[in-house]
């Protein structure tokens, strides 16, 4: 990773690769302030993300898939819930299919809070985005989509080796 890179190829890779680590970075010390500022610890500001992701999707989370995706134990993620929903960041809805089923929302208090919040860097990253065609933005995202999910791999793997790993609730 520290070595001399000697093609354009090597250098861009290189560059890339510091890019990615220091967006993460910065990313990661926004969603802390915004977590400090609204008395959040790491795993409720990581299971907010997860319940606007999988709303985002159309497809909203279970407190099983929560658990899971979060790597969390069903008595952990239970009281995450507890405390997101007393709150106001989230609130529980039974599934109007399956009434047994419990899915999770962003309440309206806490989007608004995320709002107030991100506002300012969604315009940003739109001025950016803007600066890009579409078949531009099409490869980035495609490369986005790809990074993300050998992430996820390499998160999962590392998971899988270590032996004190909670089980996982299913459901």
């Amino acid at each position: 990773m520290y070595r001399r890179r000697e093609t354009r190829r090597e250098q861009l890779v290189a560059e890339i690769t510091n890019n990615l680590r220091r967006y993460s970075v910065d990313a990661q010390q926004v969603s802390h302030a915004f977590a400090n500022l609204h008395g959040l610890n790491p795993t409720d500001l990581n299971a907010l993300l997860a319940v606007m992701d999988a709303e985002l999707l159309g497809d909203p989370i279970t407190p099983g898939r929560l658990g899971e995706q979060l790597n969390l134990s069903s008595g952990s993620v239970t009281a995450l819930i507890d405390r997101l929903e007393r709150a106001g960041h989230i609130r529980r809805d039974r599934d109007t299919v399956d009434r047994r089923k419990v899915l999770l929302h962003y309440a309206h208090q806490g989007m608004t809070l995320a709002r107030e919040f991100f506002r300012p860097l969604g315009e940003r990253t739109d001025a950016v985005m803007d600066r890009f065609s579409e078949d531009e933005l099409a490869v980035v995202h495609r490369f986005m989509a790809e990074m993300s999910e050998s992430l996820r791999t390499h998160r999962d793997a590392v998971r899988a080796a270590r032996p004190e790993s909670p089980r996982r609730p299913t459901g």
